[in-house]
C-alpha cells in the first residue's frame, strides 16, 4: 500500500494514546491534526478534520482515537469517501482492510492497552485491500439510501 500520509487526531479523551502512537511509530509519515494537549474538546471536530484531509488526500489514511473509539467512528463514517473501522484486535485490523477497504482507524484509548494498539496501526496500515468481490460491496456502501 503506497500511503501519502497518515493523519491522525484525537479528543481529550484520546491524546495521551494519540501522542504515544505518534513517538512509538517513528516510521510513519504521520500529520497531526489535534488537538494539542488534554483538554477538553468535542470529537467530532476532529473526524472532520480527518475526514477532510482524506478528501483532500485520497491515497492517505486517517487514525482517530477517542475513549471508546466508537463516537469517532460513527462520526466519520457520516462522509461518503470514509469507510472508518472501529478495531481491537489485529484481526479486525487486517479484515477491515482486506474486506472493507477502510481508510480510517478508529481505536479507543479506554479500552485498549497501548502497545496493542500499536501492533493495530502497524497491521492496518501494512494490509491491502483484496478487491475482487469485496470490490462490490465497497462500492454498496457508498450507494444513497433511503
Amino acid at each position: 500500500m503506497n500511503i501519502e500520509k497518515v493523519f491522525i487526531a484525537s479528543d481529550h479523551a484520546g491524546f495521551s494514546l494519540k501522542q504515544q502512537l505518534i513517538s512509538s511509530l517513528k516510521e510513519i509519515p504521520w500529520q497531526d491534526l489535534g488537538p494539542t494537549n488534554s483538554d477538553r474538546v468535542d470529537y467530532p471536530d476532529f473526524a472532520n478534520r480527518v475526514a477532510q484531509a482524506l478528501k483532500e488526500h485520497p491515497d492517505s489514511i486517517g487514525i482517530l482515537v477517542c475513549g471508546s473509539g466508537q463516537g469517532v467512528s460513527m462520526r466519520a463514517n457520516k462522509f461518503n469517501h470514509v469507510r472508518a473501522a472501529l478495531c481491537w484486535t489485529t484481526e479486525v485490523a487486517q479484515l477491515s482492510r482486506e474486506h472493507n477497504n477502510a481508510n480510517v482507524l478508529c481505536l479507543g484509548e479506554r479500552l485498549i492497552e497501548p502497545k496493542l494498539c500499536e501492533k493495530i496501526v502497524k497491521v492496518f496500515l501494512s494490509t491491502p485491500f483484496e478487491g475482487g468481490r469485496h470490490a462490490t460491496r465497497v462500492e454498496k456502501i457508498h450507494a444513497p439510501t433511503n
